[in-house]
């Protein structure tokens, strides 16, 4: 590489060090990078960005999905079934209805 893009790469790399964007295991890449491979850190960079961006995009689809009031679904149906229903619940489950039914009421 020649020695002004050197320096200017250099530059960056001190730049986005000091504004927080790289940290030490940038550096621990650095030391993984081998002469046979010199694009190594190119690609694992490349790699995270584009898992980054898909990552992302699934978020904001699920951030547009409408919210659902768990709690006003399970109050209005579950709490009448929970008191209507005891004797098909086995001991253990029957133990929680007084917990799910204090819910409801918070």
């Amino acid at each position: 590489m020649a020695a002004p893009m050197l320096n200017q790469l250099n530059t960056l790399v001190a730049n986005m060090f000091a504004a927080g964007l790289l940290d030490d295991q940038f550096q621990e890449l650095q030391m993984l990078q081998e002469g046979s491979a010199p694009d190594f850190i190119d690609k694992v960079v490349t790699l995270f960005s584009e898992d980054g961006e898909r990552i992302i995009g699934e978020i904001a689809k699920l951030l547009d999905k409408p919210c659902v009031d768990y709690q006003k679904y399970w109050c209005s149906e579950s709490e009448e079934q929970l008191h209507s229903v005891p004797s098909v619940l086995s001991g253990e489950e029957q133990r929680w209805v007084p917990e799910l039914t204090g819910f409801c009421e918070e």
